[in-house]
């Protein structure tokens, strides 16, 4: 019998009990499935990292809510301390899999963000909702988005410092990528630190940077605690980026395919089950906020994974591209495309020296058959195509056929 079919009237088994109801699924039928023959995990117990950020969610859920069960393996969340933290924990086999940046996967890959390793991207763990937070002192000065911030720093010269989180991260590119759509030349213009998530509104309060790019809830809490305000969201800069994936090594998905694809299916059901409802992304507000999570206050990071935007301001708009898990499976195909649109801008901002076989990279990396074979698990349905296009803040359009011309296109660049 699973952790699902037990009589108990703990909060976990009404979350469970909640779960199920939302996606839909026999448990004892599934486990069942999964916990005996060719298909069993190898692993039954698998330690997965995570960073407090809203965006750990689904790894948490699927934890929470007992999902990892129907698929016969047991999650265990391991909190890190920095991006950093776990790269070196992922390498070194201390942890199986990762929430993590999907540009991080991809310079440990090929040996730009420090030890060279083969990785694995298995799905894409959430679209949209990072920011861009300045710091409400800049903001008194006019700086309240790029423009602002490009005529204020014109003016006044005196060094910029501006935080990141990992040096070829997602948040990295994004705050790039926006200031130098505001003809801003990050390498030049300005001084960029590496903070972890957790420490940027620290930071911030006690004057160490102007402005920074992090994941929620820690934009909103800026502004929550009257420090910073929101010049840009991410999916003001990219609609429907992809941003934290599921990560593991190579070597793992050789070692121990049917776990990976075993958590990849809860991982992919538990987002399921976030987008589902107001009251599953409610529930799972009140569980992440909790100290063995995101550590913070419910209200911090309800507002915004429902739309619910204000700049810290007075300005407030519902955005209908928040964060999503999910979005009937658009969000967690691993499309060879993102994967490689990060590589293009690792060349741009001088990471990498040459040209790497974009498309040949992104093949080794991104494990769409083993995506393909868990979305059939949880019957997730597949796009037909690896590539996508997308059109971004500056104008330009990624489609992912010419990576080349398109990491040297840019004019503002390393």
């Amino acid at each position: 019998m699973t952790d699902l079919l037990k009589p108990s009237l703990t909060r976990r088994s009404v979350l469970q009990a909640a779960a199920v109801g939302a996606v839909g699924i026999n448990p004892a039928l599934r486990a069942a499935v999964y916990a005996q023959g060719s298909d069993a995990p190898e692993k039954k117990e698998v330690k997965i990292g995570f960073i407090p950020l809203t965006d750990c969610a689904s790894v948490v859920m699927a934890s929470v809510l007992g999902i990892d069960k129907k698929y016969g393996v047991t999650i265990i969340p391991s909190k890190e301390s920095s991006w950093a933290s776990v790269r070196d924990k992922l390498v070194n086999g201390e942890l199986d899999f990762a929430h993590v940046l999907y540009g991080l996967i991809y310079g440990v890959h090929l040996g730009t963000s420090g030890p060279k390793k083969d990785m694995a991207v298995l799905m894409t763990l959430n679209n949209n909702g990072q920011a861009i937070t300045l710091s409400k002192k800049l903001a008194d000065k006019g700086a309240v988005d790029g423009a602002g911030l490009a005529k204020l720093m014109a003016s006044e010269k005196r060094e910029y410092t501006f935080a990141q989180t990992f040096p070829t991260g997602t948040h990295a590119m994004w705050l790039y990528y926006w200031l130098a759509a505001n003809g801003i030349n990050p390498m030049s213009d300005a001084k960029v630190i590496t903070v972890p998530p957790p420490q940027m509104v620290a930071n911030m309060r006690i004057g160490n940077m102007d402005g920074f790019c992090v994941g929620e809830p820690w934009n909103h809490r800026a502004i929550m605690d009257g420090i910073g305000i929101t010049a840009v969201t991410t999916q003001d800069i990219w609609k429907d980026h992809p941003e934290k994936v599921l990560g593991t090594t190579a070597e793992f998905t050789q070692k121990y395919p049917n776990t990976a694809r075993a958590v990849t299916a809860a991982i992919l059901e538990a987002g399921k089950w976030i987008d589902a409802s107001l009251a599953n992304k409610n529930k799972m507000a009140e569980t992440i906020a909790g100290k063995a999570y995101v550590n913070t206050s419910v209200d911090a990071i309800n507002q915004r994974i429902l739309g619910r935007y204000q700049n810290g301001m007075g300005k407030t708009w519902d955005d209908p591209n928040y964060m999503k898990f999910f979005n009937d499976g658009a969000v967690n195909f691993p499309y060879l495309s993102d994967g490689m649109w990060f590589l293009t801008q690792h060349k741009r901002w001088g990471l990498m020296k040459d040209h790497p076989d974009y498309l040949a990279v992104a093949k080794q990396i991104n494990k769409i058959d083993i995506y393909k074979q868990a979305a059939s698990a949880a019957k997730v349905s597949v796009p037909k195509d690896v590539m996508r296009t997308s059109k971004l803040i500056d104008g330009t359009v990624w489609d992912g056929k010419d990576p080349k011309k398109y990491a040297d296109s840019f004019k503002v660049h390393a």
